[in-house]
C-alpha cells in the first residue's frame, strides 16, 4: 500500500527526500492539498503561506540535487502558532488589538528551522494573547477537535494540536505557559513536548508570563517531536534508549480529584503497568496538594500578563475579546505579597521535584483529568476552568511531555512524563517506550 506523503514520519519523509524518491515540492503540495481537504471543517490555519512554501520547496529540491543537504528537516513542512513571528506574515496573537500586524522578521525558532531547510506552511490558531478560550469575541474562531467537532482542542496552542491531529502537518510550534502545549496535545491525541525552561529561545515570540513561558513542539509521534526538538535546540538527535532499570515516580494522587473522568485512573494504572513491562521500576509517590500550586501559577500568569498587555487593552478594550480581557484584568488586583508567595511556592516546588528526581529518572502522572470539554460548556465571555496537571512544571521549569494514553468516551487522554532539568533525552526515551508498547498513538480520528 502506497502511503500518502503527508502521513510519512519525519524520518521516513527525510529518507525519501534524500534518496530522491520524494521531492520537497511533492511533499509540500501533498500537505497543501491535505489542508485544503480537511481544514475547512477543522479551522486550524489562520494564514496559509502557499506560494512562499512552494518557493521554499523548489529551493530545497535544488539544494538536495546539488548535494547540499541541511539535515533531517530539510524539505519538511511545519506550522507555526500565531504568537511566533514569521517574516512577512500576519502574526496577530489571536487578537484584534494586533489585527494589522505584519511580522518584520522570523523569530529565532522559525529562523533555526528555515536554516535547517524546513518549510513553514503558515500560521495556526491560538487563544487570544495566549490566555483563555474559546472566545467568540476574539479575532477568529477556534478550531474544532478532530476527534469530535463538538469539542474544543484546548489552548492556547489550539491550532497546532488540531493541525497535527488532523494530519495536516507532522509537527507544529507552540508555546506553553501553564500547559498550552501539553493539554491540547492530550485533548487531540498527539504528542506535546515542553522542554526545560530556557532550552528554546523566545525571541520575537509574544510573551504572556516570562517567569513561566516556554516554547515547545506538538508532533504526531515521539520520534517526530524528538527530531524537531533536536534541530530547534541545536542538539544532536539521539535515538531513544531503553528504559530497563529506570526508577519512575508515579504521581497517582494527582488523579484522585472529584473532577477526574472515571476512565482516568484505570488508564494511568495501565500506563504504569506498560512501563513496568518495559523494564522500569514504577513506584507510587506522594505529591503536594495541587490546588495551591495551581493558584500560585495563576497569580504569576495573570499579574505578569496584565503588566505586559493591560495598557494596550485599556487603550482599546473593545478590540480585545471578553474572555482575554476579563482574564488579564484579574492580574491588576493581585497584591505584591501574594506574588511573592507564588514565587516562593515555585522555588519550594522546584526543590521538591529536584529531590524526587534524584531518586527517580522521571515522574509520570496525568496531563489532564478529563478529555476535551464540549464547546457547549463555555458561556460567551466567561472562562471555564478545565482540570489539568501541567502548570506545576511551568513553575519549576522541568521538561515534560504528553503522550496519548487511551480514550474516554471516544476522546483522547494523555500521560505526562516529567524529567530532570536538561534531560529531555530520558523524557523522550520513556515516552518512546510507552508509545511503542501501546497502540494509543497509532489510532487516528475518523477522516484523518
Amino acid at each position: 500500500m502506497i502511503r500518502h506523503p503527508a502521513d510519512l514520519s519525519l524520518a521516513e519523509a527525510g529518507a525519501r527526500l534524500r534518496d530522491g524518491t520524494l521531492t520537497a515540492t511533492a511533499l509540500v503540495t501533498a500537505q497543501l492539498e491535505r489542508i485544503a481537504e480537511r481544514d475547512p471543517r477543522i479551522g486550524a490555519f489562520v494564514h496559509l503561506a502557499r506560494e512562499e512554501a512552494l518557493d521554499a520547496a523548489a529551493l530545497a529540491d535544488r539544494q538536495m540535487a546539488d548535494g547540499d543537504e541541511l539535515g533531517p528537516l530539510h524539505g519538511i513542512p511545519f506550522a507555526v502558532k500565531d504568537l511566533m513571528d514569521v517574516a512577512g506574515c500576519p502574526v496577530r496573537f489571536g487578537s484584534r488589538l494586533h489585527g494589522a500586524r505584519i511580522a518584520a522578521a522570523d523569530c529565532t525558532l522559525v529562523a533555526r528551522l528555515r536554516a535547517a531547510g524546513a518549510i513553514p506552511l503558515g500560521l495556526v490558531a491560538t487563544y487570544e494573547l495566549a490566555t483563555v478560550g474559546p472566545d467568540t469575541g476574539a479575532l477568529y474562531p477556534q478550531p474544532v477537535n478532530p476527534w469530535n467537532a463538538a469539542h474544543v482542542t484546548g489552548g492556547s496552542s489550539s491550532g497546532s494540536a488540531a493541525a497535527v491531529a488532523a494530519g495536516m502537518v507532522r509537527f507544529a510550534l507552540g508555546t506553553d505557559t501553564g500547559g498550552s502545549v501539553r493539554s491540547p496535545a492530550a485533548y487531540c491525541g498527539v504528542v506535546g513536548l515542553k522542554p526545560s525552561f530556557g532550552a528554546l529561545p523566545l525571541d520575537d515570540v509574544m510573551p504572556l508570563s516570562p517567569t513561566l513561558d516556554h516554547a515547545g513542539v506538538i508532533a504526531r509521534t515521539v520520534g517526530d517531536a524528538a527530531t524537531a526538538f533536536a534541530v530547534l535546540a541545536g542538539r544532536d538527535r539521539a535515538e531513544p534508549g531503553g528504559i530497563a532499570g529506570l526508577a519512575l515516580a508515579y504521581g497517582r494522587g494527582w488523579a484522585g480529584d472529584d473532577a477526574a473522568d472515571g476512565a482516568l485512573v484505570p488508564l494511568l494504572d495501565e500506563a504504569a503497568s506498560a512501563l513496568s513491562l518495559c523494564g522500569a521500576a514504577v513506584r507510587i509517590v506522594d505529591l503536594p496538594d495541587y490546588a495551591p500550586l495551581e493558584a500560585a501559577g495563576s497569580d504569576l500568569i495573570l499579574s505578569e500578563g496584565y503588566l505586559l498587555h493591560g495598557a494596550a487593552i485599556a487603550v482599546d478594550p473593545a478590540a480585545c475579546g471578553p474572555m482575554a480581557r476579563a482574564s488579564l484584568a484579574g492580574g491588576a488586583d493581585i497584591p505584591p505579597g501574594r506574588i511573592e508567595s507564588a514565587r516562593a511556592a515555585a522555588a519550594d516546588l522546584r526543590h521538591l521535584v529536584d529531590a524526587l528526581l534524584t531518586e527517580h529518572a522521571a515522574l509520570i502522572l496525568p496531563t489532564t483529568l478529563t478529555p476535551a470539554p464540549p464547546f457547549a460548556a463555555f458561556q460567551p465571555g466567561k472562562p471555564l476552568w478545565t482540570p489539568m496537571r501541567t502548570i506545576p512544571f511551568n513553575l519549576t521549569g522541568h521538561p515534560a511531555i504528553s503522550v496519548p494514553m487511551g480514550f474516554a468516551g471516544g476522546l483522547p487522554l494523555g500521560l505526562q512524563i516529567v524529567g530532570r532539568h536538561g534531560d529531555e533525552a530520558t523524557v523522550l526515551s520513556i515516552a518512546a517506550a510507552f508509545e511503542a508498547a501501546t497502540d494509543h498513538g497509532a489510532v487516528q480520528p475518523a477522516g484523518c
